[in-house]
This record gives structure tokens, C-alpha cells and sequence, in this order.
């Protein structure tokens, strides 16, 4: 199993309000709610203006279901949407997001404090009449107070930011007051449909708002400074957007009952005319603007330290290192406060706008895409914590940021997605290698020949791990059963291969070879198999299967599992175990089934499936095939044990927390379960008498011990009806 004891652990400061739920709501809750939302519900009335909401909603929930599966399904480190993205799709996907998310975060600074600059100085006109202070001058000042306050630490920033959220809601209560007292059903009613002036509709008016829901990467910017990322990050993403949700659901029916829809459309700072304390209204703004700054600001550090952590391009290896206990990103936040200062001084930044938000939707919809590979490759190392996704939901959102790119500009959507197409285009030309497992791999097992040439080309990663299953049931029907377990153990997931040695002279081995062939064609095909027939005819039996072993299968897809039935003969003990020995020489996982029912086909009693603990050595295998089966129909519903015996009550703790430590890097759901006893025996029969399956962990026996051997699995087994024991080889990593 992999150790990554060596792997620089977060500093883990912020939980999940400060860390995640602050951010993005205050990114959401922005300059478009008190400058913009008020017109939007002027043009299209209060049923659109809901149905407007509900579609950004359902694009962004959307996503953030995407990200709350793969922030469960890894330990998540900096870099935020770069970081889950690139472990998923690859170093050539990841190096482009984060070129581009970058960008679009810095470049956001310099928006959002020319936002504030032109609120400040339409608050206090008095800058410029009487001292000369222009936008550009309030712009670069503030630019300097957000780097100030980024390069001092996130604590520090965290921080202002609980009183800037203190103001925003101080705000909207001062608005939903004023608003309050001019409320009138009559209003509302005369608001509820659209009026459209010219030039405007609905679709205009989406792309207005939707900018204003594309703050909910604000918290998985700050994933290396999170306590419990996989935690923290589902949570809070999906309470700021019940909240913000909530918000502007609020607003909708609050200013359409309080305002006529003329003033709606011509006074962008109507919230601020009819609010109890107008004064909270322009600290509201002023709050949003440079709440969204202080988010951009420490995002967009953080996705640059961790993209030249990895080492992609070593000239960038510089801005890796961090600062102080924490590892502050403190020269890559340099970096950013020239880049948005750079964006500053160019003063209108109108022009670029439209592909800043592009860069963020392009973001949202590659995570949404790497969510979908994931689940729709049906890849076994991917086994989020997190329920609740599907393949079919990641590519709604996938398809929905697509389409609302496309809404809100065609020519901004087509740069933005060719320029990420030419950064892919150029390190895929440099040739880099990532040291990391994505998901490719396991979409080239999916696929037919082109799929088999491309991983032929790439090492196997752990994480793209699956059961590649030669079952050795010979071509005797009574062995049915070892091939209905090896397709409930690669069903959907893998390869099983139906292997049979047939002894005899090599000689006429073609025509005896396409004879067997045939027959268990026929047979998976009765059978209603998902497997491959193979066949080699050899003088001797070990010999035609290590020629199996060794030769079967293309490319990547060769056999890294054997599957056997038990051996009952007593005058092939020897045989099978040098089988046994062969296949360890050969590094083969090996699984042997031992049933006690007869007949063709096996009828699966009710009852649990049993996983007897004794390490890492071959819990890991075990754990996976446990998992493996319980996606099948026959044992969905059954519960999965974990068993581990302990000699005394003194262990009995630390072996539970050990079990829990397990299960939850596994991301397997299996219930712990400790038995203090000296006699495994006994345990077993009282503990797994009933259960459907049980798992075992075995050595292989050496040269002269198989007599030993056979007789100890005999007496353990004894009264239990279908026992699975496992050999590992040493492939499976738990926390791929």
C-alpha cells in the first residue's frame, strides 16, 4: 500500500463557515444583486426573473454536486478546481484550468476594486471636486489594501471578512425593511409579468445575472487551508447556495411589490432610495466589491502555488514556495497584485470582461466534465463519500455551462474554449508527465482498439486499478459457478477471461483450441456472460497455465487476478498448490472460491458478506472486492463486516479506531465490527455461520506444506456455506 506519511499536510486553519460558506456567499451576494438585480426584475418581471434564478441555481448546483464528489473521493491539497480537476483529467486539462482560472481570479481583483472605486467616488464626490482623486487613483489605492491585508496571512483575511459579511447582512435587512413598508399586493401583481423594453429579453437578461452564481469556487480556492476539505467543501458550497438562493428569492418578490416597474429599469441604485439606513446600502456595496476582491485575491495565489508545485513547468518551481508556518503563497499574491494593478491601468476593462466570466464558467464545466469521466467510466477507484452523484447529473451541468456561455456571448464562449483547447494542445506537445493517477486510463479501458493503444502508451496508475480476472474453470459445466463469481467480481468494472489447459500433443493443438473456443462461447453465451474464452492446449497442465498467465490478454488489459475453485482432490494438492506458487511468481492476485453448494449455478443465500481482517497485506484486495460485489443486483441490499479479532479487551479501541482509520480512506461502506477471543475458530462459526460470503486472507503454502495448508483452511471453513480466500500481490492501493 502506498505510504503517504511524506505528503505536506494542510495547515488545515479554516472549518467550514470561515473557510468555505463565507466566501462564497460573499462572492455570490455581490455588486449584481445591489447594482443590477433590481432592473433584471424590472425587464423580465417577478415569474421570470424566478425562472431566470432557477436556472443559474440548477447550473451551479450542478457543479457543486460535481465538486462535492470529487473533493470526497481524494485528499484534496491546494490549488482548489486546478487541483481536482488535473487529478482527474490529467496534467494537459489541469495545466490549462489553472492558466486560465489564474487569470480570470487576478484580473477579478482589478474588477471588483474599480467597482468599489466607482462606488466610493459616487458616494463621496468630494474626492475628486476637492482633492483630485480619481477612480483610478481610489482603484489602486484599494488594490494596495486588499494586497496588504492577502499578504499578511488568510487568517487575517478571513477575518475582514466576517465583518464585511456582518455588513452585507446588515444591509439586507436595512433593504428588506424600507422595502417592507412600501410593499403592496397591487405592486407585486402589476410586476408579476414580463415588460421588456427594446432591445432586451429573457436570455439577456440571464446573461446579466448569471455572473452573480459563479462564486461558488470562492471556497475550494482556499482547499489547502481547509481542516476537513472533503467535509467542508460540500457543505458549505451547497449552504451558500441555499442561502444566496434564499437571498435573492427574497429580493425577487420584495422589489417587485415595492417598486413600479419604471424605477426598476432606470434607477440601478433603487435599493439604496428605498432602504430604512440608505447608508447600509452603500456600505453593502462598498462591502461586496472589496469581499469579492479580498476571495479573488487569496484564490488566485493559491491555484498558481499549487500548479507550479507539481512541477509542470520548472520555471515556474519558484512559486511554489510558501511563507511562514502556514506556506503562505506570499510571492505568487505578489504576482497577483502586478497582474490586477497591470489590468488596473488600463482603466476600462470592459473589453475583457466577457471572457474573464467565460474562464470561469470554462472551469465549472471541465470539473462538471471530469466528474462525468469519472462516474461514467465506472471507474472502481473512484468511491466518493459524497452519494448523491451521477454521471448523468455531471453532464447536465457539463451541457448547462455550455449553453449559458453561448447565452451570455457566442464569440467570448469560442475564444475561451479554443484558448483552453491550445493550452492543452501545447504541454500535451511538450510531452509531460504528471506523477499522479487520472481518470484516462480507465476511460482507454472502456474503449475499443484506439482506446487499448492509448494505454499501451501509459503506465497503469493505481488508481485506474480493475479486476482483470482469469477465471481457471476449465470446460467442465459443473465449474459454472467460479464463472458467475468471476463476472459478479467484473461485471461493469472489468475483464473475466474463461481460461481451460487442455492436455495433449501440441501438435493438433489449433483445431482442439477453436473446438473449446467454441464451446465456451456457447456457454458465456447461455450463460449471459460478460467474458472471454481462453484456451491453450499444452503436455502439462502448469505449464499451459503459466502460458495463460503470461500470454493472455493486449496491452494493458492482461490478467492481474486468478480465480480458482478449491481443490478437493487430495491426489492434486501438490498441483494445486504449485498453481498457487506460480501464480505469486508471476505477481497475480489470487482468489480461490470454496462452496459447499453443488450444481451448475449458484443460488445466493441470504445473510451478510464477511471480510475478516489481518492487515494490509490483503485486507486492501478484499476491501475492493467486497465493493466490486455489492454493485451487483445479487448483493446490493447486503450489509458488508469488517472482523478483526483481538486477543484481549486492552486492544480493543485502537483495533476499532484502526478499522474506522480504514474504512474511511477505503471509501468502502462496511460496518467495523471487533471480536476479543483467542480462537479465530470459534469466532467464526458463531460470528459468519449465517453469513452469504466470507472473506479470507491467506499465505501461500511453500514447497512440502501443502498437506498443512489444505487441512487449516479445511478446519477454519468447516460449516461456513460459500468462503472467498484471497492472496494479494501487492496492486491495490486503498487511497487511490
Amino acid at each position: 500500500m502506498a505510504n503517504h506519511s511524506n505528503t505536506p499536510a494542510s495547515s488545515g486553519r479554516f472549518g467550514t463557515f470561515g473557510g468555505v460558506f463565507t466566501p462564497n456567499v460573499l462572492t455570490i451576494l455581490g455588486v449584481i444583486m445591489f447594482l443590477r438585480f433590481g432592473q433584471i426584475t424590472g425587464q423580465a418581471g417577478v415569474v421570470h426573473t424566478l425562472l431566470i434564478l432557477l436556472l443559474a441555481k440548477s447550473i451551479t448546483t450542478l457543479t457543486a454536486v460535481s465538486l462535492a464528489a470529487i473533493a470526497t473521493n481524494t485528499r484534496v491539497k491546494g490549488g482548489g478546481a486546478y487541483y481536482l480537476i488535473s487529478r482527474s483529467l490529467g496534467v494537459e486539462f489541469g495545466g490549462g484550468i489553472a492558466f486560465v482560472f489564474f487569470m480570470a481570479q487576478a484580473v477579478s481583483v482589478a474588477m471588483y476594486v474599480i467597482g468599489f472605486s466607482e462606488a466610493i467616488t459616487a458616494a463621496f464626490p468630494e474626492l475628486g471636486q476637492n482633492l483630485g482623486i480619481g477612480q483610478r487613483s481610489v482603484a489602486t489605492i484599494a488594490n494596495i489594501g486588499v494586497f496588504a491585508t492577502v499578504i499578511v496571512g488568510a487568517g487575517w483575511a478571513i477575518r475582514i471578512q466576517y465583518a464585511i459579511l456582518a455588513i452585507l447582512v446588515l444591509a439586507i435587512v436595512s433593504f428588506t425593511l424600507g422595502a417592507a413598508d412600501h410593499f403592496t399586493w397591487t405592486r407585486l401583481a402589476a410586476n408579476i409579468g414580463p415588460g421588456y423594453t427594446s432591445g432586451q429579453g429573457f436570455l439577456v437578461m440571464f446573461a446579466l445575472f448569471f455572473p452573480a452564481a459563479t462564486g461558488i469556487m470562492a471556497g475550494a480556492n482556499m482547499s489547502g487551508d481547509l481542516r476537513d476539505p472533503g467535509k467542508s467543501l460540500p457543505i458549505g458550497t451547497f449552504a451558500a447556495i441555499l442561502t444566496t438562493g434564499a437571498v435573492y428569492l427574497g429580493l425577487i418578490f420584495l422589489l417587485g411589490g415595492s417598486v413600479e416597474r419604471g424605477e426598476l429599469i432606470a434607477n440601478n441604485f433603487i435599493m439604496n432610495d428605498i432602504a430604512a439606513w440608505p447608508a447600509l446600502i452603500v456600505a453593502g456595496v462598498l462591502a461586496a466589491t472589496l469581499s469579492s476582491a479580498l476571495g479573488s485575491m487569496m484564490g488566485a495565489p493559491r491555484i498558481l502555488q499549487a500548479f507550479a508545485r507539481d512541477n509542470i513547468f520548472k520555471r515556474l518551481r519558484f512559486l511554489g514556495k510558501g511563507s511562514g508556518d502556514a506556506g503562505e503563497p506570499r510571492r505568487a499574491i505578489i504576482l497577483t497584485a502586478i497582474v490586477s494593478q497591470a489590468a488596473i491601468l488600463l482603466g476600462d476593462l470592459n473589453a475583457i470582461a466577457p471572457i474573464i466570466t467565460m474562464f470561469f464558467m470554462v472551469t465549472y464545466g471541465t470539473l462538471n466534465l471530469a466528474c462525468f469521466y469519472e462516474l461514467y467510466s465506472r471507474n472502481p477507484s473512484f468511491r466518493p463519500r459524497f452519494r448523491f452523484a451521477h454521471w448523468g447529473l455531471a453532464l447536465a451541468g457539463t451541457v448547462g455551462c455550455g449553453i449559458a456561455m453561448l447565452l451570455m456571448d457566442p464569440l467570448w464562449a469560442v475564444v475561451s474554449v479554443l484558448a483552453i483547447a491550445g493550452l492543452y494542445w501545447l504541454i500535451r506537445r511538450a510531452g509531460i508527465e504528471a506523477r499522479w493517477g487520472d481518470v484516462r486510463s480507465g476511460l482507454a479501458f472502456e474503449s475499443a482498439r484506439k482506446a487499448l493503444l492509448r494505454l499501451e502508451a501509459e503506465p497503469m496508475h493505481p488508481k485506474n486499478w480493475r479486476p482483470i480476472v482469469l477465471a481457471l474453470s476449465g470446460g467442465s459445466a459443473g465449474r459454472r459457478q467460479l464463472a458467475e463469481f468471476g463476472y459478479w467480481l467484473t461485471a461493469g468494472h472489468g475483464v473475466l477471461s474463461l481460461g481451460q489447459v487442455i492436455s495433449g500433443d501440441v501438435e493438433d493443438r489449433l483445431e482442439r483450441t477453436q473446438q473449446a473456443e467454441r464451446l465456451l462461447r456457447q456457454s458465456i453465451a447461455e450463460e449471459g456472460l460478460a467474458a472471454f474464452p481462453a484456451v491453450v492446449v499444452d503436455e502439462d497442465l502448469l505449464e499451459g497455465i503459466k502460458s495463460l498467465l503470461q500470454c493472455h490478454g493486449v496491452g494493458g488489459i492482461r490478467p492481474n487476478t486468478v480465480l480458482l475453485g478449491w481443490g478437493d482432490d487430495p491426489d492434486e494438492l501438490e498441483r494445486f498448490s504449485d498453481i498457487l506458487r506460480l501464480s505469486t511468481r508471476l505477481q497475480r492476485n489470487i482468489v480461490i472460491v470454496k462452496s459447499e453448494q453443488q450444481g451448475e449455478h449458484w443460488t445466493m443465500p441470504d445473510g451478510e458478506i464477511h471480510l475478516w481482517w489481518h492487515g494490509r497485506q490483503n485486507g486492501p484486495l478484499m476491501l475492493i472486492l467486497a465493493h466490486l460485489l455489492v454493485q451487483n443486483p445479487e448483493f446490493r441490499r447486503r450489509k458488508v463486516r469488517l472482523i478483526y479479532v483481538v486477543p484481549d479487551e486492552a486492544g480493543r479501541q485502537h483495533a476499532y479506531e484502526h478499522l474506522v482509520d480504514v474504512t474511511r480512506r477505503a471509501r468502502v461502506n462496511v460496518d467495523p465490527m471487533i471480536m476479543v477471543t483467542e480462537n479465530q475458530r470459534e469466532a467464526m462459526i458463531s460470528i459468519s455461520g449465517n453469513a452469504a460470503v466470507v472473506m479470507l486472507g491467506f499465505t501461500v503454502p511453500t514447497p512440502g506444506e501443502h498437506i498443512e495448508f489444505f487441512q487449516e483452511i479445511e478446519v477454519l471453513t468447516d460449516g461456513i456455506a460459500n468462503t472467498v480466500l484471497v492472496s494479494s500481490a501487492g496492486n491495490v492501493d486503498l487511497e487511490a
